[in-house]
């Protein structure tokens, strides 16, 4: 797999093509024989996927830092993230274990961005059912940072986990949000501010 990483090949057939094409010359590189793609599925199906999502936290950490100087297009020196989720359709027949809808089937990415340098920092893929908000479970939150959300992570009892670490999250209000105005500040609208408000939240917050 590391000579498949290295000559940028993407399935199981490519690197089978590949290797086939000098076989007298695979002893070089520590082949005893030539190299079916059968083998190379039957070894993955009892490969730890973990080192490799380890391998792969190290090599974001790194990049990540190669980036932390970058400006973004506004004036912020704390690290912003961006969270979303995007559907993935996929053929039912094909993956009965992707379940989705009665004719569909489907899996979830939920990636965090870091924007200085469009780094993803954390991706979680789930069935296709799985709420949003469900995500905040799973982030270690930053002290410091800025994490920028749609309507669908409003869940104020999981984002109060970021604000007790020390971080900032930005979202959309829902229609339907239960509070009142205590404060409004002075802004300039030219600016594209329409209003800078302090809230009060309502009722119990889970």
């Amino acid at each position: 797999m590391a000579f498949a990483q290295l000559t940028y090949r993407e399935s199981l057939r490519g690197i089978e093509t590949c290797l086939s094409a000098q076989p007298a010359k695979l002893w070089h590189v520590g082949f005893r024989g030539p190299v079916r793609r059968s083998t190379l599925a039957d070894a993955n199906e009892t490969r730890d996927w973990r080192i490799y999502a380890e391998f792969a936290q190290r090599l974001i950490a790194q990049a990540r830092r190669l980036y932390v100087g970058e400006s973004l297009s506004v004036d912020l020196k704390d690290t912003v993230h961006a969270l979303d989720s995007t559907t993935i359709e996929l053929c039912l027949s094909l993956f009965p274990w992707a379940h989705f809808r009665s004719t569909k089937a489907a899996v979830k990415m939920h990636t965090l961005l870091d924007l200085r340098g469009n780094i993803p920092s954390f991706i979680h893929i789930s069935d296709g059912k799985l709420h949003d908000v469900h995500a905040l479970d799973m982030l270690v939150p930053e002290a410091g940072a800025i994490y920028v959300m749609d309507r669908g992570y409003v869940d104020f009892g999981r984002l109060y986990r970021l604000h007790q670490v020390g971080a900032f999250f930005v979202t959309r209000a829902k229609s339907n949000l239960n509070a009142h105005r205590v404060y409004s500040a002075a802004t300039d609208r030219t600016a594209g501010v329409i209003a800078d408000q302090t809230i009060a939240l309502d009722g119990i917050i889970q």
